[in-house]
């Protein structure tokens, strides 16, 4: 008798992973909408995707193929507009997953856009400048006929900056003959960016974790944070953590971790970062991975790393009262029973990251009206508005007696899909 042979099953992507974290989440507030099913199979989908390959030469002289994506999921409310990820990672499913999330962020946040995203498969870590600069340029090229003020307006994400998307400006501008600084946004300032575009992310996460604490009697003066992630985001997170009298005492980057039970100097933390590239081995810190993070006793976790980070298997071992979501889908769905029966307070990602998407609007509105408002008239212009969100989340948890992930995503969901209904089906 032979044994016969079992099919090692396929090993799903991160990508596949947020892809299927993405459509559960959306299903279950079109399952509590009674959504019909014409609405839903036209949200579950994106509206358009691209995929590229293009090649670049390096600096040894040799040239290397690269893949690149952007993904349209929905236009119902205004031109798309989501952020430009170079990260090894990256797929086309990574792509539309954060291009719904996009959708459902500027929806309940009141911002009038649609939901994209795009990016490059690629290490940006092992590229050189000159390297990088061709990439981008040569990645804009292929966006071109899709992206536009009016159309789709890309920003930065995850391995992407400033300064790329001032190479995505200068490209586009040199094949139009005339200068499209609202292209994108995220732009230097000195090109028609925003002042207080660099830290709005982090920014509007520390605008909602103020709420949330108030909301269950946390004083935030004192209060023990840990922060995964120490990029763009989880940076000026636990900056202005820091700065707002909370005492941060761990956080971790993508190559180490450091920790103090008496509290972390942020800002030296950063310089060390800068220089050595990695928070671990800080003097007066001890090293710590992830793991142990996220078991530490804490009042705030801040999860401003990548997708998929807290999952069911070790979501028991959190013991924060408050987990802020900085990042984008960093709790996977079947996290959240397990956190939410154990009564911690999930501030969800679409509320606590959307910070940056409402300074987008307004870097935006700023070109499209050639004016320029002062850090004080943006900070204020974001903090009622994400407020505003905050308190339609809360209200919407309570009245249908639902989680706050699942009260997000009604919201979001409800209003795309009335916007939806009231274009009607072409022709």
């Amino acid at each position: 008798m032979h044994a016969t042979a079992t099919a090692t099953p396929p090993v799903q992507t991160s990508g596949a992973r947020a892809l299927s974290a993405a459509i559960e989440q959306f299903d279950a507030a079109a399952d509590h909408l009674s959504l019909e099913p014409g609405l839903r199979a036209i949200l579950r989908v994106p509206k358009r995707e691209l995929t590229v390959r293009f090649p670049v030469r390096l600096d040894d002289g040799s040239v290397q193929v690269f893949q690149g994506y952007r993904v349209q999921h929905n236009v119902a409310r205004g031109p798309a507009k989501g952020g430009l990820r170079f990260h090894p990672d990256t797929d086309i499913n990574d792509v539309r997953a954060l291009a719904m999330w996009m959708t459902w962020k500027c929806a309940l946040v009141g911002v009038p856009f649609g939901g994209a995203k795009g990016g490059v498969t690629c290490d940006p870590s092992s590229m050189s400048v000159t390297e990088l600069e061709a990439l981008t340029r040569r990645f804009a090229t292929e966006l071109e006929p899709f992206i536009g003020p009016d159309s789709d307006i890309p920003a930065p994400d995850v391995g992407t900056s400033a300064q790329t998307m001032a190479w995505i400006v200068d490209t586009v501008s040199m094949h139009r003959g005339y200068s499209i600084p609202g292209i994108v946004t995220g732009k230097p300032i000195a090109i028609g960016g925003s002042v207080g575009r660099a830290d709005a992310t982090g920014q509007g996460a520390l605008y909602t974790i103020e709420d949330a604490a108030g909301r269950i009697g946390l004083d935030l003066r004192g209060a023990r944070v840990a922060v995964q992630g120490f990029g763009n985001v989880g940076e000026a997170t636990a900056r202005l953590l820091y700065d707002a009298g909370a005492r941060v005492i761990a956080i971790t980057d993508v190559n180490g971790g450091a920790t103090n039970p008496e509290g972390l100097d942020v800002p030296f933390l950063r310089r060390h970062l800068e220089e050595h590239g990695t928070v671990a081995g800080a003097p007066g810190t001890s090293r710590i991975s992830n793991d142990e993070l996220f078991a530490l006793d804490l009042d705030i976790l801040v999860l401003a790393a990548l997708e998929g980070q807290i999952t069911a298997a070790n979501a028991g071992t959190v013991r924060a009262r408050i987990i802020a979501e900085a990042a984008n889908g960093p709790v996977n769905p079947d996290a959240d029973p397990i956190l939410h029966d154990r009564g911690i307070f999930v501030v969800p990602d679409i509320l606590c990251n959307a910070g940056g998407v409402i300074v987008s609007y307004f870097e935006w509105a700023q070109n499209r009206a050639a004016i320029a408002w002062t850090l004080d008239e943006i900070n204020e212009r974001m903090r009622h508005q994400i407020l505003r969100a905050a308190g339609d989340l809360w209200d919407r948890a309570a009245a249908d007696g639902i989680s706050q992930r699942l009260a997000a995503h009604v919201i979001a969901v409800e209003r795309v899909a009335e916007a939806t209904r009231l274009r009607g089906l072409y022709p």
